[in-house]
């Protein structure tokens, strides 16, 4: 037993990735009970959704299960921060396309994180992993007066040692490889683009809890590489997407199937932040006509086409996200994926 799977309560150190809106109960609890660490993220989730995840997680599986929040930056707009009727004009073609109507712009654009993190606290997972920030010292006390774990993200080695410096148990260090969102906070997003060759053993130097690499991670290959720079444990994402237990589309695993290793950019066009995916009609479209609005403005926008296009089948519409290794994710099944993973850690062990 490493440090990691000691404090994880885990048999191996893979973690993963928690699919802000592409995450599944299934594949949660198959890499849980598989004996890694299932994540699942909560993003735009109510208390009540909240709650009901976590039963649902706990009835599939009783092996330990991370969920994730994503912390306030303090730059998040509100509905009467912003006027999105010229966003809207100029993404119409895209509704169209989607087959659904012009949306009316809601009241609030997400929950409130002190909600959220009560229905966290109430239904007590056993991590609690957190993006775009450091929480804040009554959420970690609070965390570990219910016996859960704190689990930072870090794309910079600044923003590791402030994530230490509050209490995190264990950091995850993410090089602009991985898929989805670039999660940097201390300085824009652009000005953060470490890979995770280079981030991976400086934050190592840099922090005494343990280091969880990510970006560019999808076989045993990375894994060994991640181990040999310094980190305790991995998470990975697009590898575990394009299985038949996530929540992506068909066409959004077709789209990583045939992803090569120049196939993906990094956007803003699909939620307001950096984030990198399969560019694809929706994004070509939004960024030529400059149609994109600060966050969580722009996603709650696309979102509405991008719902739509989900339940049709049209990957043209979808945030498409990927990571730079997507090449390299060649297995349609979790447990398949595990094993591949699992070969690459130090003398095959946890």
């Amino acid at each position: 037993m490493s440090r990691l799977t000691e404090l994880l309560g885990v048999d191996l150190p893979i973690v993963l990735g928690p699919f802000g809106g592409l995450s599944s109960v299934d594949l949660t609890a198959a890499v849980s009970t598989g004996g890694g660490l299932g994540s699942f993220g909560l993003y735009g989730y109510s208390p009540d959704r909240i709650a009901d995840t976590i039963a649902r997680l706990r009835r599939a599986t009783d092996r330990p299960i991370a969920v994730n929040l994503w912390w306030p930056r303090g730059d998040e707009v509100a509905p009467s921060d912003v006027d999105l009727a010229p966003i809207l004009d100029a993404t119409t073609p895209l509704f169209a396309a989607a087959g659904v109507a012009r949306p009316t712009v809601p009241a609030t654009f997400l929950p409130a994180l002190d909600d959220q993190l009560d229905a966290v606290f109430t239904a007590r997972p056993d991590v609690l992993s957190v993006v775009y920030g450091v929480p804040d010292a009554t959420t970690v006390a609070r965390a570990r007066d219910h016996g859960i774990r704190v689990v930072g993200t870090a794309t910079s080695v600044a923003e590791a040692v402030a994530l230490e410096a509050g209490g995190v148990d264990a950091v995850v260090a993410t090089g602009m490889e991985a898929a989805g969102h670039r999660v940097s906070f201390l300085r824009d997003p652009a000005a953060s683009l470490v890979g995770t060759f280079a981030l991976v053993p400086q934050v190592v130097d840099a922090v005494s809890v343990p280091v969880i690499a990510a970006g560019g991670i999808a076989d045993r290959r990375g894994v060994a590489a991640a181990f040999a720079l310094g980190a305790e444990g991995v998470q990975v994402g697009t590898a575990f997407l394009r299985t038949r237990q996530s929540a992506a589309t068909a066409a959004h695993r077709a789209a990583l199937a045939a992803a090569g290793d120049t196939d993906t950019v990094l956007t803003r066009a699909m939620s307001g932040c950096l984030a990198r995916g399969i560019p694809n009609r929706a994004v070509r479209e939004i960024e030529a006509a400059g149609a994109i609005a600060p966050f969580p403005a722009q996603n709650w926008l696309t979102g509405v086409f991008r719902a739509a296009a989900a339940a049709a089948g049209e990957g043209d519409l979808l945030s498409l996200w990927a990571g730079q290794a997507a090449a390299l994710a060649r297995w349609e099944d979790a447990a398949e994926v595990l094993g591949e993973l699992r070969a690459g850690l130090p003398n095959g062990r946890g």
